[in-house]
């Protein structure tokens, strides 16, 4: 696993997709990409095949983390505009900004990973959170749960 991330600043992105709440202790993310995989080929206008795993977290969440802190996590696909919007599924702007992406390889149920970069990186790094949401991009060589999975972790940041 690489630990040291690019630096990247994103462009604006529209995404589609479905959205629930739910904490770590009462986590419905199984649920939440079941439902929506079932109705993802809905979406006429996708950038890609990749999906978007997309998380906005309470403003201090870190700070003062408590598994049972509710978030909204969804599950999404990037579009070229936010039209022919499926029933029940919503459009989202990601506004963009500046991210530390990590090339995860390994099982996506893995915490170390979210360990190391919250624990590690970020307190010895020049950068600190920022608000927005975080993200993966699971593509091609996404696997669940699957030690040879592959996929990109975005969290955002901004100089201390």
């Amino acid at each position: 696993m690489n630990r040291i991330p690019r630096i990247v600043e994103l462009k604006p992105k529209y995404l589609i997709g479905i959205s629930q709440q739910m904490s770590l202790v009462d986590n419905t993310t199984f649920e939440l990409w079941k439902s929506f995989r079932k109705r993802s080929t809905e979406i006429t206008n996708r950038l890609s095949d990749d999906f978007i795993s997309l998380q906005y977290y309470p403003e201090e969440y870190f700070k003062d983390f408590n598994p049972s802190t509710k978030f909204i996590k969804w599950a999404c696909v990037e579009v070229d505009e936010a039209e022919n919007i499926p029933v029940s599924m919503n459009s989202l702007l990601l506004v963009g900004g500046l991210f530390a992406v990590f090339d995860h390889k390994g099982s996506s149920s893995a915490q170390d990973i979210f360990q190391y970069i919250y624990g590690e990186w970020i307190p010895s790094s020049k950068y600190q959170l920022d608000d927005g949401p975080h993200f993966e991009v699971l593509g091609a060589k996404y696997k669940n749960n699957d030690p040879t999975s592959e996929e990109e972790i975005w969290i955002p940041i901004r100089f201390k």
